[in-house]
This record gives structure tokens, C-alpha cells and sequence, in this order.
């Protein structure tokens, strides 16, 4: 389905000047995509999702789910995926256009090792002996003595600059400030009930100057994306055009540690403005120094000892932007900027490279338009009538009309806006919406003339489609992460 007012929009924009990032499409998954965060698993955004929640009772919501340390193997062990207690995580929001964030979720972490320990040897000589193990035997939900290491993490909601605002703790349970991070899912024999056990660590939280509760979960998921990674990156080895679905979903054995944050929509909206654009960043301390004698005597700060500033190193709005969109050479630039910034990478829209891949592999004719004005709406500064703010400063972020409601789990289009659910992809991004698809078929003409597009109308395809029905109908909607121990046995 092609939206008029998604054409209107477009073309609306032909006399601007293109001033910043992000018109290719292919967005995707953000795993390991610049060179610097590859060396920085624990810090690495991998998706990002921002929707109206559309669990029963929960439609004056929006949940964001923050995806980070890519493609975690389920038998990882024996120290899995913790997070980085160094490291700054924050999901940012920008109410009113400008592409600087009013209002940013900030999540630090305390990880603190229980040095278990057993009695080895005889009566003659025997010692107290720390295990080598994230747990001395079965974990369950209310029973977590035998967890060697706890995961504990904080949260904040500054107002204004993110770093100069007003900072203020987001708590639980009469003013309590520490939430628990479940362990990741060893496997069944350590953690028999997962469901059951993480659902404890799903917390109603009272956010600053907010009169309603809002959700917050942060633990180990299966990967949500839906992608066709390998054949993608070997220059799309697959059918752009053929069957939507048959390929295998390589990252459905892999799980990634998400950070779930549902958020009533009086408290992210300011004033007649009821669209909000958002992305993830993490940042590390300025300062890194390798500790020649860690934890000497079960002392000392660790292997390093970091301070500083936090520096930003990772960002991610609309996914894959920066792993096939940003030039190489401008992959780290990215991952340090800021919106209000994209001034800088506007060149990677103007005049984008996928479309002449496309065209030079598989024989299909690429859009003759440029400089590629249908690309700015989608991707910067959202479409008129759907998802773009009264003042929008052109940037690269997701964007959300919380006026649009939900459309209920059984009802949705994976295709989003342009399968004619005008509460999918681009008016943010849910679980099931084909990023891929829509992307690809946007980037490739979509909603340009036959004359500029005359290929555009074709239905690319990745071979992978998935139905809402295979996500949860509830917080925090994305799935329990596969088992270390069962890999390939349940999914």
C-alpha cells in the first residue's frame, strides 16, 4: 500500500537541502558494525524498537526495547554476557524536534562476585576453594544462593542535556533505587524455570514527575531481529525477488541482552506535540589503564582501572545505519555523534550506495533521482500527517506519533506503513515489522514516479518474514533467550 500522504510528504521536501544522515535502508541489525565498538562487545547497540505497547490495557504506553551485546552464543560460558560496570547506557528521547534529547534513561551497573567456595581435601589439609562457576547448582525464582556473581543496576532520568540536566533516580518498592539483572540462561538444568525466574526481575517503577508507574526488565533475550545476516553480507547472496519467506534466520540461535522500558505517554510528550524521536547510546570512562596485579588477595579494582569522562561509542536509531550506510571511514565518527550533528555524514544520503549495488548484482534499474529527497521523510525527519514534529530539525532517530494507537498483535503488518499499518515501521519500530523489506523497497523507489523509479515497485525481499504472533502479547514482548544447554532444541 502506498500512502498519500506519504508521497505529499515527500516531495514536499524537494526544495530543502539535505543536511543529514541515514536515506539508505538497509536497515537491519547494528551488530559489530565500526571498527572501534567491535573491540567493545559489552557496550555494542544492536537494535533498537520504540512502539505503542500493545498489550491489553497498557495502549497509554510506549515501550523502548535497547538491544546490546551482539550475537551472544547461548553456551557462552563459563562468564556469559555481563554488563559493563564502567559503561553508561541511555535511551534518549527529543519531544520536540529539535534533534537534541529532553528527556534520557541512564542505566549503570554493579557487579559484585560472591566467591563461593567448597571445601576441597583431606582432614589434614583442607582449604576453602572458590569456584570456577557462574553458579554451584539450580537457581530459581526467589532462591538465587547458589548465583556466584549479582547483577544489580541503577537507573536515572536527567532532564535536558544529558550530561548537565536535572538528575533524578527512577525507584521501586518504597523509594528503593537497585534493580536486579536475572543471570543469563545457563541452561535448564541450572535454571529449570527460566520464565518464571526472570519474571521476578519485571519492576514497576515510579519515574520523576510522572503520576503513573511505568515497566522496566533488563536481562538476557533471544535475539529479535529478524535478518538474513550471512547471505546479506556476502554482497546479498539471496533472491531480492523472490519468496518473502523460506530463508534460514541465523540469528534465532543467538540471544543479546535487552534493556525493555515501558513509559507512559503523558510523560514523554510536551505540550500539542505527540510525536517523540529516540535512540540508544552507551559510552566508557575517557581513561583505561591495565592493572598489573587485579584483585591481588581477593582485593585491588579488577583487571582495569577506569576513569574520566564518559565518551560516547555507541548510537543507534534506525539500525544497520552504520554498518551499510556510513562510509568506513566515518564509522567511528558516527557511532561519537549526536543528531544534531548529522550535518556532517549528509553525503551518505544525498547520493547513497545501495541502490547502485542492487542494480550492478542482480540486474534491476536504480532510482535516477538525486539528490534522493524521497529519502529524508522516511528516515530524518519523519512524514507529514503520520510522524513528523511541527519544527523537526532534520536527523537520524526513530520517530513515534503517540497519537496513532496500537494495532493489536494479531492484526499487524509486517510491512508497517507500508503494508498499511500506520502503527509499524517507519512510525517506529516493533518487533515484527520487515525493517529489511520496507527499507529496501524505500531505498529502491517505492515512493517515487515510474520515471525516477522504474523499477521501484518490485517486492524486494530478504526470504525472511516472521508473524507478530511468534513475540510475546505482553512487556517485555521480546522472547526468552535460548538456552545454553538446549541449543537447537526449542527454536
Amino acid at each position: 500500500m502506498k500512502s498519500l500522504c506519504l508521497r505529499r510528504g515527500l516531495f514536499a521536501l524537494s526544495g530543502v537541502v539535505l543536511v543529514a544522515l541515514l536515506g539508505t535502508p538497509t536497515h537491519a541489525s547494528s551488530h559489530r558494525e565500526a571498527p572501534a565498538i567491535a573491540l567493545q562487545p559489552k557496550i555494542d547497540g544492536t537494535d533498537f524498537y520504540m512502539f505503542r505497547s500493545y498489550e491489553t490495557g497498557r495502549e497509554g504506553y510506549v515501550t523502548f526495547v535497547a538491544c546490546y551485546q551482539p550475537l551472544q552464543d547461548p553456551y557462552g560460558g563459563p562468564n556469559y554476557f555481563k554488563m559493563d560496570p564502567n559503561a553508561l547506557y541511555e535511551i534518549h528521547v527529543d519531544n520536540n524536534g529539535d534533534a537534541v534529547e529532553d528527556l534520557t534513561f541512564q542505566f549503570r551497573f554493579q557487579n559484585t562476585r560472591k566467591n563461593i567456595a567448597l571445601q576441597i581435601g583431606n582432614e589434614g589439609d583442607k582449604r576453602t576453594v572458590a569456584i570456577p562457576l557462574t553458579n554451584a547448582g539450580a537457581i530459581a525464582a526467589g532462591d538465587s544462593a547458589n548465583l556466584n556473581v549479582d547483577e544489580r543496576y541503577t537507573m536515572s532520568l536527567v532532564r535536558g542535556d544529558r550530561r548537565t540536566g536535572t538528575s533524578q533516580p527512577v525507584t521501586f518498592q518504597n523509594g528503593q533505587t537497585q534493580f536486579t539483572k536475572p543471570s543469563d540462561y545457563i541452561g535448564k538444568k541450572s535454571i529449570p524455570d527460566y520464565d518464571t525466574y526472570a519474571g521476578q526481575y519485571m519492576y514497576e517503577i515510579a519515574i520523576p514527575g510522572c503520576t503513573e508507574p511505568g515497566r522496566v526488565f533488563v536481562g538476557q533475550r533471544r535475539d529479535p531481529f529478524i535478518f538474513n545476516i550471512g547471505e546479506t553480507f556476502d554482497l546479498f547472496n539471496l533472491n531480492p525477488l523472490g519468496e518473502a519467506t523460506g530463508k534460514p534466520n541465523l540469528l534465532a540461535q543467538k540471544n543479546i541482552t535487552a534493556f525493555c522500558l515501558e513509559v507512559p505517554i503523558s510523560c514523554l510528550v510536551a505540550g500539542d506535540e505527540t510525536v517523540i524521536g529516540a535512540w540508544t547510546t552507551s559510552s566508557a570512562r575517557q581513561v583505561r589503564l591495565l592493572n598489573p596485579a587485579p584483585n591481588k588477595a581477593g582485593g585491588g579494582k579488577g583487571p582495569t582501572v577506569e576513569g574520566g569522562a564518559f565518551v560516547q561509542q555507541s548510537r543507534l536509531g534506525h539500525p544497520l545505519v552504520n554498518e551499510v550506510v556510513v562510509g568506513l571511514k566515518d564509522k567511528d565518527r558516527f557511532n561519537a555523534s549526536e543528531p544534531k550533528d548529522d550535518t556532517q555524514f549528509g553525503q551518505y544520503v544525498t547520493h547513497p550506495t545501495l541502490p547502485a549495488l542492487l542494480e550492478l548484482l542482480f540486474g534491476v534499474r536504480a532510482p535516477t533521482q538525486f539528490p534522493r529527497t524521497d529519502m529524508v521523510q522516511v528516515f530524518l525527519t519523519g512524514i507529514p500527517d503520520l510522524n513528523q514534529p511541527a519544527n523537526v530539525v532534520a536527523s537520524e532517530m526513530l520517530r513515534l506519533n503517540t497519537a496513532i494507537a496500537p494495532t493489536a498483535r494479531a492484526e499487524q503488518n509486517p510491512l508497517g506503513v507500508l503494508g498499511g499499518d500506520l502503527a509499524g515501521f517507519p512510525n517506529g519500530r516493533r518487533p515484527v515489522d520487515d525493517v529489511i523489506d520496507s527499507a529496501v523497497r524505500v531505498v529502491m523507489g517505492v515512493l517515487l514516479t515510474e520515471a525516477d523509479a522504474p523499477d521501484g515497485q518490485l517486492p524486494y525481499v530478504d526470504g525472511l518474514r516472521v508473524e507478530a504472533t511468534a513475540f510475546l502479547n505482553a512487556f517485555p514482548y521480546v522472547n526468552s533467550p535460548v538456552a545454553g544447554s538446549e541449543v537447537g532444541k526449542d527454536g
